[in-house]
């Protein structure tokens, strides 16, 4: 997705060979174009699907998660980080190690908005160990839903994330794949029809 690849480049800080800053468009400020197109993207990539919910995590995952949702027409839920005082009934809850964090949280979603039968497509903003992205399954599977893919605005590729859920058997999409953030440099992995068309 070249507006995304774009921005990265324009906008995105690399701060260590593991770490890229985001937050001028997609994890505190929100680009809402760039947004709508990701949304856009997701629906695309994932139209042969009969999706009913998109389910994602708080916060990063909202912007994203919420315009495929729109996009396809269907409800977005998201996985809270913290239960609410107000979320008392009909939990399901997983736990997530968050490496960037370096703490883990337990997440939260209420039954009430997913059942058995939903059609689940996760979103989320980065794929890099997998963690969250694992968490969300198990939250959709322990509600007796099926996962219909998993969509990833910017994958770590260096990283052992991806590999771990496509080994798993998931369909994921990811609309940026990093190969390498070395010597402070974004390097994307390119698609099979790039790497012919170079040749």
């Amino acid at each position: 997705m070249e507006l995304l690849k774009k921005k990265m480049i324009e906008e995105g800080a690399v701060l260590s060979n593991q770490v890229l800053k985001v937050d001028s468009f997609l994890n505190h400020g929100v680009d809402p174009v760039l947004m709508d197109a990701v949304g856009k993207e997701f629906a695309e990539r994932f139209k042969d699907q009969s999706i009913t919910k998109v389910l994602t995590i708080e916060s990063s995952g909202i912007a994203p998660g919420l315009m495929a949702a729109l996009t396809l027409g269907v409800p977005m839920v998201f996985a809270r980080k913290r239960r609410s005082l107000t979320q008392s009934e009909d939990l399901i809850t997983a736990k997530v190690y968050s490496f960037t964090k370096q703490e883990e949280n337990t997440i939260t979603v209420s039954g009430k908005y997913i059942h058995g039968g939903d059609d689940v497509l996760i979103i989320d903003d980065f794929l890099a160990n997998g963690q969250a992205a694992l968490g969300l399954v198990e939250l959709a599977e322990m509600a007796g839903a099926n996962i219909a893919g998993i969509g990833i605005v910017i994958e770590k590729a260096f990283q052992d994330g991806g590999k771990l859920l496509r080994e798993k058997g998931f369909r994921v999409e990811s609309l940026a794949e990093i190969k390498s953030l070395e010597n402070g440099v974004i390097s994307f992995k390119e698609s099979v029809v790039e790497e012919a068309a170079h040749s």
